[in-house]
C-alpha cells in the first residue's frame, strides 16, 4: 500500500473538523479531533501488526498475544459495566474499529470514554492521565444527547474513510501533520490560541538561537502543545537529548503529550502544574537544571502569584516582579533552571520587558550587570494569532557570567528584524531568508547598519538600562535629496505637452461642430 501523504491526512482531519465547526468552539473541538487521530493511528498500527503476526505464527494465539503485549501501545479489552448490578453489559477491544462498529449507539460518548480509560491504564507509563481532561460524553462541550451522538458518529465515520490507514505513514509525516493542525486550530481559536501554540517560524528562530547540543536536557516551562519544545529537540541533529515541559492547562498538556508521542518522543516528561507557584520539575530540594531552556510564556500574565505563597527556590529575590505582569517571573524562573556557567535561555516576550520601569527596571539592570543577557531581537508585528503587537526574543547565556567561558564578552547584540516579513491578511509570517538573516547575524555577532548593533555595558548604562531597540539600532533612512532644477524642468515639459494636446483637442472639437 502506498504511504499516506501529509496532504491526505490533513484532508481527512479537516473533514472531521467540519463535524464540530460552528457548533463547538475551536479551543474545544481540537481536543476531540486530535484524540481521534491518535486513537486511529495506534489502532491501525495494531491491526497491521496483527496481520503480520498471524501470517508468521499461524494459529498460535499465545505467541500472537505475546507479540501484541510488546507493542509500543497496548490495546486492551474494555468493559461497560452496569453501575447498579455490576454486570458487564458490553466487552470490546479498546480500539477505533470497535467504537466505529458501535457508532450508532446512544451511549457512544460513554463507550469512547471507557475505551480511552482502558488504554490509559494498559499503558500507564506512557499514557497515564492523558485523556482524563477530554470528555466525549460532555453535554457542555458537545451538546445534548441527540446532537452529541450525531457528532461523534460522524467523527468516527470521517476517520473510517477508505484509504485512511495511518499505519502506512511515518511518524515524521504524522507528527508534522499534527503540528500543522494545531496551527490551524490556533488560527480558528483567535486570541485563545496563545494557550497552546507558537507559530512555527518563531519556534524555529527561538530553537536556533538557543542552539541545544547532543546530550542536552531541554526544558520549556510554559510548553503549551509542545511544538517549540520539539523544534528545540530537532535542532540537536540526533536523538541524544531529553525533553521536559510544564503546562498549567490540563487539556493543553494532553495535546503536548500526544504531540510528543506522535513524534516518537516517548521519554519526554510533560508535567501538569503551575510553573511559577508550584513547579514539579524538582530534584531533592532544588529545581531541576537544564542545558537549554526555551519558552513562549503568556504575555504580561496578570495575578500570576499566589499572595499566600512563597518562593523556596529564590527565583524572585531580591526583586519580585509586579503581580500584574508575569513576564519577568517566567524569565527569572528560566534563568534559575538554566545550568550555571553553561545554560542558555531563549524566551519570547512583549517589548514592555525592554523598557518598563519599577521592579522590572531593577530586574533588568541586575541581569545586565550580571552579564547574563546575550542578545535582544525585535520581531515583526502580527506574527501571532493572539496579538497584533510586535514581540522580541531575549537570549541569555550563563557562560557569560562570572567564571564562565564567555565572561570576557560584555556587549549585548541588538537586532531589529521588525521590517522583514511576508504580510498576510490576519497574520504576518517570517520567511526562510528572514529566519536565516536573524540566526546568522546572531551567530556571527555581526553589526549591520539599520539592522544590528553591539552595545557596550557603558552604552546600555548610559541609556538607564533601557533596552528599547531603537535606542541602539538606528533605522532612520534619510530622504533622498531633491534636485529642484530638474523638478522645474519636468514641470515646464509637462506644461508644454499639455498645451500641444489642447491645440489638437480644439481641432477635433471644431470638426465635430462643437463650440469651445
Amino acid at each position: 500500500m502506498t504511504a499516506l501523504r501529509h496532504d491526505d491526512i490533513l484532508a481527512a482531519v479537516w473533514r472531521a473538523c467540519d463535524t464540530f465547526r460552528g457548533a463547538v468552539d475551536a479551543t474545544q473541538y481540537k481536543d476531540y479531533v486530535l484524540t481521534a487521530l491518535f486513537l486511529k493511528y495506534i489502532s491501525d498500527v495494531r491491526r497491521k501488526h496483527l496481520v503480520e503476526y498471524q501470517a508468521r505464527f499461524g494459529g498460535d494465539e499465545l505467541q500472537i498475544q505475546r507479540r501484541l503485549d510488546r507493542e509500543r501501545f497496548k490495546l486492551p479489552v474494555a468493559q461497560l459495566t452496569n453501575a447498579k448490578t455490576g454486570k458487564v453489559e458490553d466487552s470490546f477491544l479498546a480500539d477505533f474499529y470497535s467504537l466505529h462498529e458501535r457508532r450508532k449507539r446512544d451511549n457512544i460518548g460513554e463507550l469512547i470514554n471507557i475505551a480511552l480509560d482502558a488504554i490509559e491504564k494498559a499503558n500507564e507509563g506512557k499514557l497515564g492521565g492523558l485523556f482524563r481532561a477530554i470528555d466525549f460524553n460532555s453535554e457542555v462541550n458537545l451538546g445534548q444527547a441527540k446532537d452529541r451522538n450525531r457528532r461523534l458518529k460522524t467523527l468516527l465515520e470521517d476517520f473510517a474513510k477508505p484509504g485512511l490507514d495511518l499505519s502506512e505513514t511515518s511518524e515524521d509525516v504524522l507528527g508534522e501533520a499534527y503540528i500543522y493542525l494545531i496551527e490551524r486550530f490556533a488560527s480558528d481559536a483567535g486570541k485563545k490560541a496563545g494557550e497552546f501554540f507558537t507559530p512555527r517560524t518563531v519556534s524555529e528562530v527561538v530553537a536556533k538561537l538557543a542552539a541545544p547540543k547532543p546530550g542536552h536536557r531541554i526544558c520549556d516551562p510554559a510548553c503549551g502543545s509542545g511544538s517549540l519544545l520539539l523544534r528545540a529537540g530537532e535542532e540537536v541533529g540526533n536523538q541524544d537529548f531529553k525533553l521536559y515541559g510544564q503546562e498549567s492547562n490540563g487539556q493543553t498538556r494532553a495535546l503536548a503529550r500526544l504531540n510528543m508521542l506522535l513524534h516518537k518522543q516517548d521519554g519526554a516528561r510533560i508535567d501538569w502544574c503551575d510553573t511559577l507557584n508550584s513547579p514539579t520539575l524538582v530534584e531533592s530540594d532544588h529545581l531541576m537544571r537544564f542545558d537549554t531552556v526555551v519558552a513562549n510564556p503568556p504575555f504580561s500574565l496578570d495575578k500570576w502569584w499566589d499572595p499566600d505563597g512563597s518562593d523556596p527556590y529564590g527565583r524572585f529575590t531580591p526583586h519580585m516582579p509586579p503581580k500584574s505582569r508575569g513576564d519577568y517571573a517566567f524569565i527569572l524562573h528560566m534563568l534559575t533552571i538554566a545550568k550555571p556557567d553553561i545554560g542558555r535561555v531563549a524566551v519570547v516576550a512583549p517589548h514592555g520587558v525592554l523598557f518598563r520601569a519599577g521592579a522590572e527596571g531593577k530586574i533588568r539592570e541586575a541581569l545586565i550587570r550580571r552579564n547574563s543577557l546575550d542578545a535582544v531581537i525585535g520581531l515583526p508585528a502580527q506574527l501571532f494569532p493572539t496579538t497584533g503587537i510586535p514581540v522580541c526574543i531575549l537570549v541569555f547565556d550563563r557562560s557569560r557570567e562570572a567564571n564562565g567561558l564567555r565572561a570576557h564578552e560584555r556587549d549585548v547584540l541588538f537586532i531589529d528584524a521588525s521590517r522583514d516579513f511576508e504580510p498576510g491578511k490576519k497574520q504576518n509570517y517570517l520567511r526562510d531568508d528572514d529566519v536565516r538573516c536573524i540566526v546568522e547575524t546572531y551567530r556571527e555577532r555581526r553589526q549591520t547598519p539599520r539592522y544590528a548593533h553591539r552595545a557596550s555595558p557603558e552604552e546600555i548604562e548610559g541609556n538607564g538600562f533601557n533596552l528599547n531597540i531603537p535606542r541602539y539600532v538606528d533605522t532612520f533612512e534619510p530622504e533622498p535629496e531633491i534636485d529642484l532644477q530638474s523638478v522645474q524642468d519636468e514641470i515646464r515639459e509637462l506644461e508644454r505637452r499639455l498645451a500641444e494636446n489642447r491645440v489638437v483637442m480644439h481641432g477635433y472639437l471644431t470638426e465635430l461642430g462643437i463650440k469651445v
